[in-house]
């Protein structure tokens, strides 16, 4: 085992900002009050891009805070504050929700467990490394080249999420279970 005052100080940092995000992912799906969660999603994307930031991807960091952390929050606020969370707190509390949460939580947890044991037996190529991985060109090129079917259909799903809240947003106070 490694002494741990051996290791390079971006460990430091990556450990310091993956607990951050455990912290923050954890806030958001625990915390009773919906504008809390969301105020823990946000540090949650800020922790994501810095990791960003670590892997190279500065592009990537830019567009998570600006659109994430930015325009998308607001829109979950405002959709919070507008359909009245209150009324159907009582609602959510249901033993069945829990269950398969604490299951989905558990398996998502094992996966993580498996692929972080695996991610220590494979070598990284460092001569092979290119600077310029998650810089814009690199990542235009892959984006609207080999995975341009999949980023057109990410733009129907946000079309349909989009027509979804709208649809949340009209509904009358009667038809609260549909």
């Amino acid at each position: 085992m490694q002494n741990i005052l051996s290791l390079p100080p971006i460990w430091y940092t990556f450990s310091i900002l993956s607990v951050l995000t455990l912290f923050g992912a954890l806030g958001t799906i625990m915390s009773k009050s919906p504008v809390h969660s969301v105020i823990y999603l946000i540090v949650t994307f800020f922790s994501i891009s810095a990791h960003y930031i670590l892997l190279n991807a500065q592009f990537l960091a830019a567009v998570n805070i600006i659109v994430y952390a930015g325009a998308i929050m607001v829109l979950f606020l405002f959709v919070i504050m507008f359909l009245n969370m209150k009324e159907e707190a009582d609602e959510m509390k249901n033993n069945k929700l829990i269950t398969a949460a604490i299951v989905t939580a558990l398996l998502l947890g094992g996966i993580l467990i498996i692929f972080l044991r695996r991610a220590g037996k494979e070598k990284v190529d460092t001569l092979g490394f290119n600077s310029q991985t998650g810089m814009v060109e690199i990542l235009g090129q892959s984006l609207y080249g080999e995975y341009l079917l999949p980023f057109e259909l990410i733009s129907v799903l946000f079309l349909v999420a989009m027509a979804g809240a709208v649809m949340l947003a009209k509904r009358d106070q009667g038809e609260r279970h549909f």
